[in-house]
């Protein structure tokens, strides 16, 4: 009889995996950085705001997760080489890898400029495919191989009337990246897939939570369409990150996994 059967809670066991997270002072990446922290991962988290990148350093090590930090932004390939290389040095590996970083430009196409449209991309596309690119050379020199998880959106997937254009393209394109990767990398033990939010609770959408009028008439139209009938919890994103980054999804690669109360179904 295998460990799965006597102990199939061990499959989601990654105590002692090091995880690089980008964007680790922003919602998901801080969501992802304290989970793995409680789950027993050594951390490597970056972020370019400093101040809050150190809030989030604190209360990963009050539960007990060693960490070191970088104040960077992944904008370059000299930069996502040098977080990968400072795993390396400080723990002896890269594990787990969680592209949290990047960005959104709302406009209607007519108002949206070019560099707009190329910084949304940059952020989310160039920097995800950079920082799978240096991890995987890592990774493939180990012989657990590794797990990367990139962040996309279910406006991947759907259309938005609100000035989308550039996120929605660049969500399209981290899926496409997941999709790549997953087959390029699965003889190297490396899985690639992607966690899909739709709207959760964050400072930033904090408004859509309140009871006034107009986020009870934000939340009547979107909730109309969410089979759950709530908005994301930050909560609702642990159990697919600890998933994505354990043994559990081994045999799961190439997946945008859509953490939406079934938005994306209906």
């Amino acid at each position: 009889m295998t460990d799965s059967w006597t102990n199939p809670l061990g499959l989601f066991d990654v105590s002692g995996k090091v995880a690089l997270i980008t964007g680790a002072s922003g919602a998901l990446g801080a969501v992802a950085a304290r989970a793995l922290a409680g789950a027993g991962c050594k951390l490597v988290l970056a972020a370019g705001n400093e101040a809050a990148l150190k809030a989030v350093v604190t209360d990963c090590e009050a539960l007990g997760a060693e960490v070191a930090s970088m104040s960077i932004r992944p904008s370059d390939e000299a930069a996502c080489d040098q977080l990968v290389a400072l795993a390396v040095e400080r723990f002896g590996a890269l594990d787990v890898l969680v592209v949290a970083s990047g960005m959104n430009k709302v406009a209607k196409i007519e108002d949206l400029t070019p560099a707009d449209f190329e910084n949304v991309m940059n952020a989310n596309v160039t920097q995800s495919w950079l920082l799978a690119r240096a991890a995987a050379r890592q990774m493939k020199t180990q012989s657990d191989g590794g797990k990367i998880v990139l962040v996309s959106s279910a406006r991947g997937l759907l259309g938005h009337p609100a000035g989308y254009t550039a996120y929605c393209a660049s969500k399209a394109a981290v899926d496409g990246i997941t999709k790549a990767l997953g087959c390029e990398l699965g003889e190297d033990n490396i899985t690639v897939n992607a966690i899909a939010p739709t709207v959760f609770r964050s400072p930033l959408t904090a408004w859509m939570f309140e009871d006034n009028e107009k986020a009870r008439g934000f939340r009547d139209g979107f909730l109309a369409r969410v089979p759950k009938g709530r908005l994301g919890e930050p909560e609702d994103l642990i159990g697919p990150l600890l998933f994505l980054a354990s043994r559990a999804s081994d045999f799961y690669t190439g997946h945008i996994l859509y953490a939406d109360g079934g938005y994306t179904a209906g």
